[in-house]
């Protein structure tokens, strides 16, 4: 079958609308993954043996188990259990958990880099915990890990596709009907390939950005 460059530019006018699915799934998800990973984080400083072993648990089935896998638990397992979830709500949730354990590896990994004086001298100071971690440990950390977390969201914003199949229409699901409809499947699927990468590239830019002027601020 011969490549249709105008069955690949018609592509982009449906594609488009779609991807803005796909954009706000993936700060949604960022978001809550970014809490969850930051909850995490602060409860295994605690060193509570039981809840730590069960953190690692959870950390492992996730790191050991597809992703695709955990979506549909989401979207099959939860109504089992009486919880009725959208596609999109399981999708963001399923997502957002993913990405938790690994913003909470990132940030461990932080946080042992880190310079431990200011911390020593707030405790020193009689300043309690939760104002240690919200004015001294957690502002120095996110800007530590940036570049781990901008990467992180691009691999949220490719993980938004695999929404389609439980029915949310993304960018790929959209892909998948335009295809039908043409009977053009390269050309839809290529279309959809050079939207999310076009997110992603200025995803990208903009961590960039964001850690020159930080680095600026900080030299």
């Amino acid at each position: 079958m011969d490549f249709s460059l105008s069955a690949f530019v018609d592509a982009f006018p449906k594609l488009l609308p779609a991807a803005m699915t796909n954009l706000a799934i993936a700060f949604v998800a960022m978001g809550s993954a970014l809490v969850g990973g930051t909850v995490l984080t602060i409860l295994r400083t605690f060193g509570i043996g039981p809840l730590n072993r069960v953190i690692g648990a959870l950390i492992s089935f996730i790191r050991g188990t597809p992703i695709l896998v955990q979506i549909f638990l989401f979207y099959y397992g939860l109504p089992a259990l009486g919880l009725d979830l959208s596609p999109v709500q399981a999708g963001v949730l399923a997502i957002a958990l993913n990405s938790a354990i690994f913003i909470t590896e990132i940030m461990r990994g932080g946080l042992s880099s880190m310079d431990p004086g200011p911390v020593e001298a707030a405790i020193a100071l009689g300043v309690g915990a939760r104002t240690i971690w919200g004015r001294v440990i957690l502002p120095q950390l996110y800007i530590r890990v940036l570049p781990p977390l901008v990467n992180e969201l691009t691999i949220i914003v490719k993980g938004t596709a695999l929404l389609s199949v439980i029915t949310v229409v993304e960018v790929l699901r959209t892909a998948q009907q335009v295809a039908n409809a043409s009977f053009r499947p390269l050309e839809a699927l290529l279309a959809a390939a050079v939207v999310l990468f076009a997110l992603n590239l200025a995803i990208s830019q903009v961590g960039r950005g964001l850690e020159a002027r930080f680095a600026a601020r900080r030299g």
